[in-house]
């Protein structure tokens, strides 16, 4: 494939997330009513895994600061055009990882959003039914920064994102100290991402969890629940649930 033709493939792919993760108004109403509950106004937020900024965008329309971390170059010049002037966003390209050095990226060009860095993500996507038809056609060698770096640069959020396709717990590794919330992504293709998330966050701190499957938006607990509860909730859910959003907050503070 020529070099435009594979550029007009990538636009394409930005191109749906950004009609699909900014272009509806309700989503955007259910995401702020939920992240209401783990940020108030003037609170720092990272956003991990950033891609096209919609997590981004409802956190500052709560009021909180950003940090945006995001490695492929084409959602970062999205994010660029949407944020770059707003001095309570901070852009970092890079990926979050254990540790700072460099990581090769999995790209999917046709739907960035699926991009990753695990190469057993991709093997877990290879025989799963609904990820057959996925392509990840290049690879790419960029940045890679922890959480503790980022903490050290720009202070101690209030509630973190995390959503990089079966990285979550790598991501976690990068993280010494308890944070007062966060999230982290799950799929039911790599369950056991989620089981290694799970035992991170119980050594940093007394943590309680809920979840919100799939884009719904809403917690599906009405009370918080201790981490083998959550393993077992997760290990039951049939594989056409896909994937969805695992909230932790430490056991002295309540979502």
């Amino acid at each position: 494939m020529s070099r435009l033709g594979a550029t007009l493939i990538e636009w394409r792919g930005l191109v749906r997330s950004l009609v699909l993760y900014h272009g509806n108004r309700a989503r955007h109403r259910a995401m702020d009513a939920l992240h209401r509950r783990f940020l108030a106004p003037g609170d720092l937020a990272f956003d991990i895994g950033a891609h096209v900024g919609d997590r981004t965008s409802s956190f500052r329309r709560i009021g909180a600061r950003v940090v945006a971390v995001e490695p492929q170059p084409g959602p970062m010049r999205l994010l660029r055009l949407v944020h770059g002037r707003d001095r309570d966003v901070t852009l970092v390209e890079a990926a979050v990882g254990a540790a700072e050095g460099t990581v090769e990226l999995h790209v999917n060009s046709a739907n960035p959003t699926v991009t990753t860095a695990s190469g057993a993500f991709l093997a877990a996507a290879r025989d799963a039914d609904g990820w057959r038809e996925q392509r990840w056609d290049r690879t790419l060698s960029v940045p890679m920064t922890s959480l503790d770096a980022l903490i050290a640069r720009h202070g101690l959020p209030a509630f973190v994102k995390i959503d990089v396709e079966g990285f979550e717990d790598a991501v976690l590794a990068g993280l010494s100290q308890p944070l007062p919330a966060l999230s982290f992504e799950f799929t039911t293709i790599a369950r056991d991402v989620a089981g290694r998330c799970l035992d991170r966050l119980a050594d940093l701190g007394r943590y309680r969890f809920n979840l919100s499957l799939g884009e719904e938006q809403r917690l599906a607990f009405a009370e918080p629940v201790v981490a083998g509860a959550m393993r077992d909730h997760l290990a039951a859910l049939p594989q056409r649930a896909n994937s969805g959003d695992v909230y932790a907050t430490l056991a002295a503070t309540r979502p």
